[in-house]
């Protein structure tokens, strides 16, 4: 049974094997079946990148790139537009940041401009989260949820269901609750704990992958990813694209 039609990769999964060899991993990702890639750090490598999404005839519809970390944000926008990127997510704002109303509220002001400065490029802004935006609560309410009072509605989400999970929110009804502010979500599968070498294949851990995507809205991106692994990445990787897509069954 098909989970997921067109499931995405976050290269982060691949970081070493890009490392070694950027153009034979991105074929090797082909050859699994990927045909959407999420791609980190790309400007730098933005060359490179041009090059092998040409080659194997995937697509990069959204990227991780450290946007409230660079004074000047238009090369980053730049390198999208010309890489066919439509939404630049930053991947990470430090926990300290999470603990007061105002951090947040200035975390949203951050991520507000530099929305306005990706319009002007066509592409959109977002934030993805790890544990600890839903662990630290403010007045009993998620840290994530006072991002998101704040954020223009331009500004959209993409839900790393497994760390949310970890950080105490069931996926599931986070997503049905975000709704439509959420354009991607981090499909990722393990013990549920905060060891990044007990992640696995998409469909050999704990979380319910099938109610999660099933909860995301319709145009939701779904990428799978793994920080880390205490087994064979690749073979993880191809795993997760054959349960998702129904080649094994689910």
């Amino acid at each position: 049974m098909t989970i997921l039609e067109n499931p995405s990769l976050q290269l982060y999964t691949l970081r070493d094997a890009l490392a070694e060899d950027f153009a034979g991993t991105m074929d090797r990702v082909a050859a699994i079946g990927y045909r959407q890639v999420e791609p980190y750090r790309f400007v730098a490598a933005a060359d490179e990148l041009e090059k092998a999404l040409a080659a194997t005839g995937i697509s990069a519809p959204s990227a991780h790139v450290g946007l409230l970390s660079v004074d000047d944000q238009r090369p980053v926008f730049e390198a999208a537009a010309r890489l066919g990127i439509g939404i630049v997510i930053d991947p990470h704002v430090d926990r300290e940041r999470w603990t007061t109303a105002e951090d947040i509220a200035r975390t949203a002001e951050q991520l507000n401009r530099a929305a306005a400065t990706g319009a002007e490029f066509g592409i959109t802004v977002g934030y993805h989260n790890h544990h600890f935006e839903l662990e630290n609560r403010i007045d009993n309410r998620f840290a994530l949820d006072l991002l998101v009072d704040a954020l223009d509605p331009g500004v959209v989400l993409e839900i790393d269901t497994y760390w949310a999970q970890v950080g105490g929110a069931d996926p599931v009804e986070l997503l049905t609750r975000l709704g439509e502010r959420v354009a991607a979500i981090h499909i990722k599968d393990g013990d549920g704990s905060l060891d990044t070498t007990k992640q696995v294949a998409v469909g050999a851990g704990s979380l319910p992958i099938g109610d999660i995507i099933a909860a995301a809205p319709a145009g939701a991106i779904g990428v799978v990813e793994l920080d880390d692994t205490s087994g064979d990445i690749l073979k993880a990787v191809a795993d997760s694209y054959n349960y998702l897509t129904g080649k094994v069954s689910s």
